[in-house]
């Protein structure tokens, strides 16, 4: 069954956001449910574990050539729910067939990832994709001193897009611009962090685990906490661990899931 998602009224969606999973349920592959036959037009959900260095488009590209050639057709929709830095790693959800239709209600769930800063430093990007361009004490941040500026990061709070994402200003997308030097003014977006909590600290690297809504830039977060230290900050790594009820540790790798799409019998000749 397709569900048209994008009409409804913010409390239909957020009901329906919420009962998501228990709708897809029967259409939804991961590593507990790779079932012998699929009808691929009528829909899926995948769950990928997206490997570090692959776009997310690269996935959605690998993921339709595949069912193309498994059906012998020359069109099949195919894409991702909450896009996700080559430098990133984790879940990344894909929608097959007239399940993409699912895809804005599955972009709005809460989000959780692991990360990893390298404090004392900065980059343009705010992660290790471009060169340090700044070096700054750190020795002075303590355990103490982090718990109590990460206050200042839980809750509502408003945030600025950085200039390297894919945000669009005026039809240009700010990474464009951001790679040829050129930086334009952002509007900040309200986000809520439910959850930012340190899990590691050995100078100068720090890791988090933060639990927050759509939207949210990690990159930033990190960014924006190194300069409330007294210092600077930048992700040396990111993983996405969930995405609503949606667990990475249930997630395929890519050659998993095209083994499967391979293998599986089609049910599309009866749809």
């Amino acid at each position: 069954m397709a569900l048209f998602i994008s009409h409804l009224l913010n409390p239909q969606r957020e009901r329906l956001i919420k009962e998501l999973p228990k709708i897809l349920s029967e259409n939804i592959i991961g590593k507990n449910n790779l079932p012998p036959q699929a009808a691929f037009k009528e829909g899926l959900v995948l769950l990928i574990d997206k490997p570090m260095d692959w776009t997310s488009f690269d996935v959605v590209n690998k993921l339709r050539f595949s069912v193309k050639h498994k059906l012998g057709i020359k069109k099949i929709k195919v894409g991702h729910a909450g896009t996700l830095d080559p430098m990133a790693t984790g879940l990344l959800i894909v929608c097959v067939g007239k399940y993409t239709k699912t895809i804005e209600s599955l972009t709005g769930m809460d989000k959780t990832y692991s990360t990893t800063l390298k404090l004392g430093a900065s980059t343009p990007s705010y992660d290790a994709e471009s060169e340090e361009d700044g070096t700054y004490p750190y020795e002075h941040i303590t355990p103490e001193l982090i718990e109590e500026t990460l206050d200042s990061f839980r809750g509502e709070i408003e945030q600025l897009p950085p200039m390297f994402s894919a945000v669009k200003i005026k039809g240009q997308k700010l990474y464009t611009l951001a790679r040829k030097g050129i930086s334009v003014e952002r509007k900040a977006r309200k986000i809520n962090i439910h959850t930012c909590k340190v899990t590691r600290f050995e100078p100068p690297a720090l890791d988090l685990f933060i639990h927050c809504t759509k939207g949210t830039y990690i990159r930033t977060i990190g960014h924006d906490l190194g300069q409330a230290l007294g210092s600077g900050a930048y992700l040396t790594a990111l993983r996405r661990d969930s995405i609503g009820e949606y667990s990475v540790k249930d997630a395929l790798s890519i050659q998993e899931c095209v083994d499967w799409i391979n293998s599986a019998k089609s049910l599309d000749e009866i749809v």
